[in-house]
């Protein structure tokens, strides 16, 4: 998409994130999976990466659970938002691309919620995101990824909906689909009564599970669990969501 950086999701949503994705998946299940990768003796030292840390809706109900939480975004908007609801900074936030802006230092769990991994826009960013958080795992360490599980039946070519509508108000979501690229590019069109059109940008490059498998494998990560949700659903072959556990090997 012309003109579309790694910050414009970010900026174009940070003022709407928490009302339209609030309740996307369900943070209590995402923050017992979560915990449950570090023993219940080691939580409290146990150290949480989160990329694409947004608003902070996974991220600080982890750091009230009393885990160190550190998390990277690359907008401002966003960071802004979340460092309005963390004023005591109990989550350490870097803002920056998360495959170039990552820490040099270790953590226990590295996560990326809700299709956020799919924000790089190409198959090999996210093959070299998965070799640079194998470098932060510590042995035994786990990447945990939240994705949906792409339609391979959705043909190319555009689409246009209504997401909302009121009186007053409407928001219409148009994209369009590439299956060659795997790529959706896309809009969300907000017509107020009495105010300028809002546009709200999106753009990212799908990945199959088999793909992000070969790539944990490339990267010395191994699948360790697949559920369809973070509420342990079995993993069925019908499933359109994943969660993903990939798992550094521990020193023997």
């Amino acid at each position: 998409m012309q003109g579309y950086g790694e910050s414009s999701y970010g900026d174009g949503f940070a003022d709407v994130y928490d009302d339209w994705y609030h309740d996307v998946s369900d943070v209590d299940s995402t923050i017992t999976l979560l915990t449950s990768l570090v023993p219940s003796d080691r939580l409290r030292d146990g150290r949480f990466l989160e990329l694409g840390i947004g608003t902070g809706r996974i991220a600080l109900p982890l750091a009230e659970t009393g885990a160190r939480v550190t998390g990277i975004d690359a907008s401002r908007a966003m960071i802004e938002r979340l460092r309005a609801k963390d004023p005591s900074g109990k989550v350490s936030v870097i803002v920056g691309d998360m495959l170039r802006g990552l820490p040099d230092a270790s953590f226990d769990v590295v996560f990326v919620a809700y299709n956020t991994l799919f924000a790089l826009r190409s198959y090999e960013r996210q093959h070299e995101l998965f070799a640079e958080v194998a470098k932060r795992l510590v042995p035994g360490g786990s990447f945990v990824i939240e994705a949906f599980v792409p339609d391979v039946g959705r043909p190319a070519g555009g689409n246009v909906g209504v997401r909302t509508m009121a009186a007053d108000r409407v928001v219409l979501m148009a994209d369009v689909h590439d299956p060659e690229s795997q790529t959706v590019d896309g809009q969300f069109i907000e017509f107020t009564d009495g105010a300028a059109v809002r546009l709200r940008p999106f753009s990212i490059r799908y990945s199959t599970t088999t793909e992000l498998d070969r790539m944990a494998t490339d990267a010395g990560l191994s699948l360790a669990d697949r559920w369809e949700d973070t509420r342990r659903t079995p993993f069925r072959h019908d499933s359109v969501t994943h969660v993903s556990v990939y798992r550094r090997a521990s020193v023997s």
